[in-house]
Parts: C-alpha cells; structure tokens; sequence
C-alpha cells in the first residue's frame, strides 16, 4: 500500500499566522471567563441564592451539583460540534459556539433567584449551565486546531497551546471582577453584585465575533474539502480507527482536567470554611496563579516542541501528585504568601505542564479528515468524570474526613497516577503531518506515525 500526502497549500504570513493567534486566544478568552465564572459563582454565592432551603455545606454541594451539569453535557456537545467541525469547518462553529455560551452567561445574570420564583430558578440555572457546556464541549477544540492546523511545524506544540493563554485569561478576568465585586457590601453583592460579571459577558461576545468573523478556514481542512475527503460519519470513523489514542488520551485528562478545578474552585471552600481565611485573599492568590500561566503555558508548550508532548505531561502527573499533600499542608498555615507560592506551582506549573503539552498532542493523534471529533471527544468524552464531579467529590471528601484533606489528597494522587501510566502508554506525535493523506487501497493507513488511520476515499464523502 502507498501512503503518499497531498502537497501543502500556501503557508500563512506572519500577520495572517498573528490574526488566527489572536482570535484564538482572545476569544477562548471570552467563552472561559463564562465557564470559569460559573466554577467560582457555585462556591461562593449560587448555594445561598438558588438553594437556601439547605444547610450552608448541603447547599455548597447542590451548588457544586449545577456546576457538574455543564461537564456531563460537554462530550455530546463535543460530539455534535465536532462532526460539523470535520464537515463544515472550523471557523464556523468556532462562530456558533461563542453565541451559545455568551448568551447563555448574560441570561445567568438576569435570572431570578429562589427568594423570587422558588425552585424554578435552580431549574433555569441548570438549563443555562447546559447550554454553557454544550458549547464549550468543542470551543477549545476548535480554537487549537486554528492554531495546530496553521502553525510552523517545529513549533505547532507552542501554537496550539496559546488558546489556553485565553483560558487562563479568561480565569484571570472572571477572578478579577469577581475580587472586585465581592468587596461590596454583602446585601448589595447578594442582591445585584453578583449579576455584573454574566451581564458583562455580552460585550465580550460582540468582541469575539467581530474578530472570528475576519478568519479564514485552515488551509488543512481546506486541503480535506478540495481532495474530496470529508468522511460521511466523523464520530463512527474516530472510534473505529483511532480508538486506542482516544483511551489514552481519557485517562490523561484525569489528572490534567480534575486537578484544575480542585485547585481552582476547592480551594476556595477549603480556604474559607476550613481555615477561615477572608475569601477576597484567596481569590487574589487565584488571580496571581492565573496571571503565571501566561508564562508557563508557552515556555511549557514551547520545551514539548523540543523534547516532545510525553515527557512534558508526564512530568506535570508526577509534580502534581508530589505535591498535594504539601499544597494542604500551606493552606493550613493560614499565611498569604504561603498559600500564593503553593497555588502558583500547583496550577501555575504542575499541571499547567499537563495542559501546555496536551493541546498539540491531542491534536496530532488524530487525522485531519476527523481532527475536530478526535480532538473533541479527547477532551471532553471523559469531562462528566474527570472535571465535573471533581470538585464535588473532593469537597465530599473533605466532609467525610471531617475538614481533614487527607482523603482528597489521596484522591489527586490516584488522578495523577492514572494520567500518568495514560500518557506513558500513548504515542508520541510531535513530528507527525497535520495534512491529510491519500491511500491507492481501500484499506485505511494504519502505518501514520500516531497509529491513527486515515479514512480513504472510499470511505468519505462531500
């Protein structure tokens, strides 16, 4: 069989290479500053006005509960999105996933609490987080493979790991306001404060939009479409002929996925409720975290372009693991700039190492024809497990040892070592050709360096 691949089109520019750059960034930017928003919004004030019938801790974890929503929707929503993103392109769900998820967030920030209409507002809360992880279930997806399909080869770890500078933006934004409008007088935040950040989001949506809008399709799924080769049935085909790198790369975000938000929005219980610290403190150490992470995640991405994805993520595994037990053991001493240093080298370093090399990897696993279904199932077909119940379970945890972390800790490590082995017995693809590939037989090619077969003509169609 002759594997042979089709000749590349015209490179970018390097002003056309900065305008896909930063549209992925700004506009991951603004769909995670809603994500983000919810995470901190159910640990601080979502308990108290949508389910105020409960205990405070009962609350937090119905709160925490709405949260998780958004994960368990995010492989479907991965799912639809990215076949269309395989058929339609890139550019145009990238478009449509930007409207749900701003919406969505400005509608939170209207929405009437229990004090008003009762349950129905926990109801509608539920609905919008939905609507939130439908759409982000292939935002990012959506917004590496921009970058990965663009990007120089020796240095497409380093692009495609930009957009989560947008993730990171984004947190740093929703912390940064939420720091600001939690200052306010408490009935005042209870009663409207708390409204500012959602209604916000539409400004950001209006500035998304007009910079998404000015893009162009990847020259790769251009190359796809004018060689004929847009499978009939993206998902079929990914689990069918990619299956092993799509096991591999679930069990890696066990670690990567739950530990953000463990060290992200468990923190802020822990810190308040646990070692009774003021909550504006904490989240100004968060704030500082994500402010880092516009350093790490690019020296990061940039080291895996060096020595490749592997090594890179499985370092993060290993640190974050090393590092639990002493990141509880600094939040008890109750000093600020102790719980800063620890916040900064547990999301800032240890598991931003997970994420910096994951983008390009996970791109690369799979072949162009169905990039945006591989890439979106990856990440997202195991979030229910991984991200949403995560802080759930952690703050279970953290009740069932009565305020000791000890099990939570004992939960990171065994997330950390699942990431781990994953990663360990996945394939390493940081030299492999993002453009699609032809066969002369009607048996796909199962020889490509990530193990990932390309679907041949017979099997696609316009």
């Amino acid at each position: 069989m002759t594997t042979t691949s089709s000749a590349p089109p015209r490179a970018l520019t390097k002003s056309e290479l900065r305008r896909v750059m930063s549209s992925s960034i700004v506009g991951t930017a603004i769909e995670w500053y809603d994500f983000y928003l919810f995470a901190i919004s159910s640990s601080v004030v979502f308990g108290t006005l949508f389910f105020p019938q409960f205990d405070p801790e009962v609350g937090t974890i119905n709160s925490l509960a709405t949260f998780a929503i958004g994960f368990f929707v995010r492989p479907i929503g991965g799912a639809f999105f990215g076949h269309f993103g395989d058929k339609i392109g890139r550019k145009n769900v990238l478009v449509i996933t930007l409207i749900m998820m701003g919406v969505a967030s400005t509608l939170i920030g209207l929405l009437p609490t229990y004090a008003t209409i009762g349950v129905w507002g926990a109801v509608l809360l539920c609905f919008l987080r939905a609507v939130q992880g439908f759409g982000a279930g292939a935002e990012y997806g959506g917004a590496v493979l921009m970058l990965a399909e663009t990007a120089p080869k020796k240095r497409r770890g380093f692009y495609s790991a930009l957009p989560y500078v947008g993730v990171a933006a984004g947190l740093l934004a929703a912390n940064g306001i939420y720091a600001l409008v939690s200052s306010l007088p408490e009935e005042q935040f209870l009663s409207w404060g708390w409204r500012v950040p959602f209604l916000l989001s539409i400004v950001g949506v209006g500035v998304g939009l007009i910079m998404r809008l000015r893009l162009h399709e990847t020259t790769v799924f251009q190359e796809v479409k004018k060689s004929n080769l847009r499978v009939k049935a993206p998902l079929v085909t990914v689990f069918r002929y990619s299956w092993r790198n799509l096991l591999v790369a679930w069990g890696a975000q066990m670690g990567d996925k739950s530990l953000a938000y463990i060290f992200e929005s468990l923190v802020i219980i822990y810190v308040t409720q646990q070692v009774g610290l003021p909550e504006s403190m904490i989240l100004v150490g968060l704030l500082i975290s994500s402010a880092v992470q516009f350093v790490t995640v690019p020296l990061f991405a940039a080291w895996s372009d060096r020595i490749g994805r592997r090594p890179v993520y499985m370092c993060g595994a290993i640190l974050s693991a090393l590092f639990a037990y002493p990141f509880f053991l600094l939040m008890d001493t109750g000093n600020m700039w102790l719980i800063w240093l620890s916040l900064i080298f547990a999301s800032g370093v240890a598991k931003t190492m997970m994420t910096a090399a994951q983008a390009g990897w996970y791109a690369e696993m799979f072949p162009a024809p169905v990039r945006y279904s591989g890439f979106s199932l990856a990440r997202e077909g195991m979030a229910p497990i991984s991200g949403g119940i995560a802080p759930l379970v952690a703050v279970t945890l953290l009740a069932v040892g009565g305020g000791d972390p000890i099990w939570v800790v004992a939960y990171i490590v065994g997330l950390s070592l699942i990431t781990l082995i994953s990663v360990y017995l996945g394939p390493e693809t940081y030299q492999v050709d993002m453009f699609p590939k032809t066969t002369d037989e009607s048996t796909p090619d199962e020889s490509t360096a990530t193990g990932a077969a390309e679907p041949t003509k017979q099997e696609t169609t316009t």
